[in-house]
């Protein structure tokens, strides 16, 4: 959740640092801070805040670094203030570290480092790291070996940057859960949480796994286990340039992944699909399509947004592949000690690839035999590396912290599983081919809802100050309520909950008045008839109503106040089209409230804790 930075080489560390903190700003974080080594002497700057605040503190040109990391915090032990933000030092401040993830047994390591006379000055469990690597230097140990002996007491999870400035031509770097990326560059090294940070530098870069530890030095660097193991590391080329990662003349990033829905869409589905044969092409999957069109259970599994894609990928399981279909939320999956047979498939779907509840149900289900098969964005990310096989879905860097465009992708990728694997069970060449033509039309008719964006601001305007939100839907278009909810929460703090249109009758239409806005996802399908019931139940009880319809409806602005068109399409490829304008809704509504879309408060944009 947190954000890591670090260099070793010739230049001056401090503007990179700043620079690459700036580019984790998105992941989200309450305060931020450097540590540097100065002609070899360690300086630690931090605050509670933003990174411009740490800059400002930092001054470019006031220190000159061959040697830096930097980081950003979002708080788990102790509040947001200064004290517990990174970097945390030993006693002596000669050794500084910066951590991402979570130590769960520091109160006992705390509780015998105290008894050693170690005194704590922070409320957070990254501080015992620091006293516990120096316990092990006061042994006359070297870093390497030192933060190696550390990690083997600590139960948890970390990616961890270290600098000793008795030791100052090298950081030590170690991952378990929490990722880690070396960055190489021309007699200069990197380090970062998340390669943006590095993009502006170099595009070759090192993943570490869980268990490595590297030491880092300006010519070259050398990776080992906590046991001592050699390892022998694969160069990588990063594939995403500066310009995806930049607003692109938009004002905010939210608002820029939102617009290119239209190309993210079109990317998920490139070079994937089979007219001629009615079906699609998943290079990664290939293998497994006759397990899953054959499995004798499917189950989904993630996080938030990623679980509402869950959801639509369940009704298109049981829709097409006839398969029992579960969805779970990936951090009550593990814990509840699930029954997972061999012959089942999961699929762990997460736009980061590194969200911690969903790689550790990833690692439950391996453990029990499952076929694993991994939906991500970020190429290299740990679900990917861990699942079985996977896919995918090529949405292109998504900096904004509420999902839009990766959610859309994520619905595209499980349609075209679902297409490959129903092809491969009963599905016929007709069917086939007349899913793949809609398929084809999908990235227009979203250019088109975008081009209403006009309308969607001005209704935006007339419920800005709303306190609360109902989003409602059926069938494949239940989980899209969800996601309209959720979106409105995340960045506007309006209260919203999404229901089954038809549950409105069992409590929540005792919150029906004139000041509530109620949004119906409201197409012309199988359901149509029963939402304009239930459209109808809202009005008798003067709630507004806001209604996602099809292009040609002539009869829903009778029932809604306010009607927000789409163009049609088949049942699995509708909830593609009616959760844009609720993300436009969603967007609009938190923009004229003045917040900041782009990093909502308390929230982070990769959740590697649990």
């Amino acid at each position: 959740m947190c954000g890591i930075v670090g260099y070793i080489g010739s230049k001056n560390a401090v503007p990179i640092l700043i620079e690459g903190l700036k580019r984790l700003e998105y992941r989200g974080y309450d305060s931020a801070g450097v540590g540097l080594l100065v002609d070899q002497k360690p300086i630690v700057i931090k605050n509670k805040g933003k990174v411009s605040e740490l800059e400002k503190r930092v001054g470019t040109n006031v220190y000159t670094a061959p040697v830096g990391i930097g980081h950003t915090r979002w708080a788990t032990h102790g509040e947001p203030n200064e004290t517990n933000a990174h970097p945390h030092t030993n006693t002596t401040g000669d050794l500084f570290l910066i951590h991402n993830g979570i130590i769960e047994n520091f109160q006992s390591l705390r509780t015998s480092l105290q008894k050693q006379g170690y005194k704590f000055v922070s409320e957070t469990d990254t501080e015992v790291i620091a006293h516990l690597i120096d316990s092990f230097l006061k042994k006359d140990i070297d870093l390497f070996k030192a933060v190696r002996l550390a990690l083997s007491e600590i139960e948890g999870t970390y990616g961890l940057a270290i600098i000793y400035s008795k030791e100052p031509d090298r950081i030590i770097a170690a991952r378990k859960g929490s990722p880690l990326v070396i960055g190489i560059g021309d007699h200069e090294h990197y380090i970062a949480s998340d390669v943006s940070a590095l993009l502006a530098y170099t595009k070759q870069v090192v993943y570490l796994e869980d268990g490595e530890v590297a030491e880092i030095r300006a010519e070259g660097f050398l990776a080992k286990t906590i046991l001592d193991e050699d390892i022998i590391k694969e160069v990588t080329e990063i594939s995403m340039t500066m310009e995806e990662i930049d607003k692109g003349g938009y004002e905010t990033f939210m608002l820029k992944e939102i617009m290119e829905q239209p190309e993210s869409i079109q990317n998920s589905l490139r070079g994937r699909l089979i007219p001629e044969e009615g079906t699609a092409k998943l290079g990664g999957i290939e293998s497994e399509l006759v397990h899953i069109a054959r499995c004798k259970r499917a189950v989904f599994t993630a996080c938030g947004t990623s679980w509402h894609a869950g959801l639509v990928g369940e009704y298109m399981f049981e829709q097409f592949l006839r398969i029992p279909t579960e969805v779970e939320y990936a951090s009550e999956f593990r814990y509840r000690n699930p029954i997972i047979q061999p012959e089942d498939t999961i699929l762990f779907i997460s736009q980061s690839g590194e969200t911690a509840d969903t790689l550790a149900a990833l690692k439950e289900a391996k453990r029990k035999g499952a076929l694993c098969l991994g939906i991500c964005n970020v190429v290299g990310s740990s679900i990917a590396r861990e699942s079985d096989s996977g896919v995918y879905i090529h949405a292109g860097p998504e900096i904004g912290v509420a999902s839009t465009k990766a959610f859309t992708a994520q619905l595209t990728v499980l349609a075209l599983i679902t297409l490959a694997a129903a092809r491969k069970r009963d599905m016929s060449l007709a069917d086939g081919k007349a899913i793949v033509e809609e398929f084809l039309k999908i990235p227009e008719k979203v250019k088109t809802i975008l081009s209403q964006r006009k309308q969607v601001e001005e209704i935006a305007e007339i419920f800005k100050d709303a306190t609360n939100f109902l989003y409602l839907g059926r069938g494949y278009n239940f989980p899209v309520a969800l996601e309209g909810a959720l979106k409105l929460k995340e960045i506007s703090y309006i209260h919203a909950e999404g229901y089954p249109a038809a549950e409105m009758k069992h409590g929540p239409i005792a919150l029906v008045d004139e000041n509530m806005p109620v949004v119906f996802i409201a197409p012309k399908d199988s359901t149509y008839d029963k939402i304009i019931s239930n459209i109808q139940e809202v009005r008798a009880r003067r709630g507004n109503i806001i209604a996602i319809a099809s292009e040609d409806d002539d009869v829903i602005e009778k029932y809604a106040n306010y009607v927000i068109r789409i163009p049609n399409t088949i049942r699995m490829l509708m909830p593609i089209l009616t959760v844009i304008p609720l993300q436009l809704l969603a967007y609009y509504i938190a923009v004229k409230k003045g917040l900041n879309v782009d990093q909502p408060r308390n929230l982070a944009k990769s959740v590697t804790v649990e």
